[in-house]
């Protein structure tokens, strides 16, 4: 049965902050370097580095969208 889950989020003012933080880029970049490299990653390394694309994706369509909003409310001015 599908389940929805609300979560609530403080949105940065600054659209820069719509990334991966530090640590967790480095980690991403640790996962694909080690993948890049030629060595196999675990199961669970290609799920959090799957995951962690997802994020990223997710930040940056969210990053995009905010910005197109915004200079459409500048335009209804």
């Amino acid at each position: 049965m599908p389940q929805t889950v609300a979560i609530r989020v403080q949105m940065p003012d600054d659209l820069a902050e719509f990334r991966l933080p530090p640590g967790v880029n480095a980690r991403l970049q640790e996962l694909l370097d080690k993948q890049d490299s030629g060595r196999r990653l675990t199961v669970a390394e290609r799920l959090e580095a799957e995951g962690l694309v997802n994020l990223a994706e997710f930040l940056t369509l969210l990053r995009l969208r905010t910005e197109r909003l915004g200079k459409a409310g500048t335009k209804q001015r």
